[in-house]
């Protein structure tokens, strides 16, 4: 099974920043934890406040698709609800050789 790099990009309606940067930051220490989570980290975007990205490695696709269905992530999507500008857009990575 090889690695899997995956990118997440969820940006904050405007004024929910706060409200969306809470919800992904209780994300982190839960995610860590997790069986397959290779690494875990979140960023706001320095050209774009408001925008969030995480960058996570999985052991594979089975893992990231277990986190998905977890209750934290499920609670922390709750908890942006209406905060979220946008779907997140979950982009799992390829390596260009």
């Amino acid at each position: 099974m090889s690695e899997l790099s995956v990118v997440a990009v969820l940006v904050a309606q405007t004024g929910q920043e706060d409200v969306l940067r809470q919800a992904l930051s209780a994300l982190v220490a839960p995610t860590l934890d997790e069986e397959g989570c290779l690494g875990y980290e979140l960023f706001e975007s320095a050209a774009a406040p408001g925008t969030f990205l995480t960058q996570e490695r999985w052991r594979g696709q089975s893992d990231l698709d277990a986190h998905l269905q977890t209750a934290h992530v499920q609670a922390a999507l709750g908890a942006a609800g209406e905060a979220l500008a946008a779907a997140p857009a979950i982009h799992p990575l390829v390596p260009v050789p």
